[in-house]
């Protein structure tokens, strides 16, 4: 067992069974042994692979994207540009080198939140002079508009699960096995308050932590006008099912059996997402595919252009990457992918989306 795995047997056999939210706030974000806390976690020698780091398109694409939406939004300066979880910083480097490109003159104020001390010490060099100021929260950014980035950030926030039973809705927990092993299993008591119909069996996720967030960001971008984009792995319609997954060394992995050294996902549930925000009087764009959206923001030009001046490994590699980011299929990421964007109510259509 792992040192986290044992800290948490011994937290169980104190105060009792743990929520699937406690369990992955503990494996991801502990102070000492949380998987964020302690290690790069993206590239080969890593656990995963995110879009930006699979080629610069992805970014600069954004880029260009937040230097139109800046127009719409009245050329506010300088330009608040916030990422939530950015990684090692690649997808806000591509974007503000597109962006400055698409929009000459405009000053751009990067804002990073981060709580990983080994992942902010990567930006700072990927960023080392873009002028970027880090965070621990969205609660101390800037006020005033905004563009908001949230790439593959929403799937690793802590998500609470229900298994429908006769009696109601039973919270599913992390206990102890008879020897000692975590394992999963239900609160006797049905949990009150949740009336959603559904088979005996079937599993309920809730995405309590990225719902209390969309919010607040839905709050304040109706109030003061700017964008949310949200680009994550997940389901556009409601739905029932265990998403809940761990990823190591790039293979998937038992969730229980490792605390602390794999990384913890569910799959985003974007309806509820956009349930939320237009109940904080918000607009919503999408969910659209992610190959829909990066094709229709020019994926296609972009890569032929970025062939003109490639050898012919270089020119493959590009072709690689566009077949990655636009893959169909029910495992592909062209398809896997969602994009939605949350904006104040006035800014209109958005490019990317259908209807734009």
């Amino acid at each position: 067992m792992t040192p986290l795995g044992a800290e948490i047997a011994a937290l169980i056999r104190q105060n009792g069974p743990i929520g699937i939210d406690r369990y992955m706030a503990l494996c991801l974000g502990h102070p000492v042994h949380g998987y964020y806390r302690t290690r790069d976690p993206l590239g080969v020698r890593g656990d995963f692979t995110t879009a930006p780091e699979i080629s610069q398109m992805f970014g600069e694409l954004i880029g260009a994207w937040a230097g139109y939406v800046h127009g719409r939004m009245g050329r506010p300066d300088p330009l608040v540009l916030v990422e939530l979880g950015p990684g090692r910083g690649t997808l806000m480097a591509d974007a503000l080198r597109a962006l400055r490109g698409a929009a000459p003159g405009v000053r751009v104020a990067p804002h990073l939140v981060e709580t990983s001390p080994v992942l902010q010490a990567v930006q700072e060099r990927t960023l080392a002079d873009a002028g970027a100021v880090w965070h621990a929260d969205v609660e101390t950014l800037p006020g005033g508009p905004a563009i908001v980035l949230a790439n593959e950030f929403f799937d690793c926030l802590p998500v609470r699960q229900f298994e429908r039973r006769p009696t109601g809705w039973h919270e599913r927990q992390v206990g102890l096995g008879p020897e000692g092993h975590l394992v999963f299993g239900l609160a006797p008591e049905a949990a009150p308050g949740l009336e959603a119909e559904g088979p005996d069996g079937a599993l309920l996720s809730v995405p309590g932590t990225g719902l209390t967030l969309i919010r607040a960001l839905a709050r304040r971008l109706s109030a003061t006008g700017g964008v949310l984009l949200a680009i994550d792995y997940g389901h556009a319609r409601p739905g029932f099912g265990d998403t809940l997954q761990a990823l190591s060394g790039h293979r998937f992995a038992d969730p229980l059996a490792a605390p602390g050294e794999a990384d913890l996902t569910h799959h985003v549930d974007f309806a509820a997402l956009a349930r939320a925000a237009r109940a904080e009087g918000a607009a919503v764009h999408g969910p659209v595919e992610q190959r829909d959206f990066l094709l229709a923001l020019g994926l296609q030009a972009r890569a032929e252009r970025l062939k003109t001046r490639a050898t012919e490994a270089q020119a493959a590699a590009i072709d690689a990457a566009l077949e990655r980011l636009t893959e169909a299929g029910r495992a592909g990421m062209g398809s896997l992918f969602k994009v939605l964007a949350v904006s104040g109510p006035d800014l209109g259509p958005l490019p990317g989306f259908a209807g734009a």
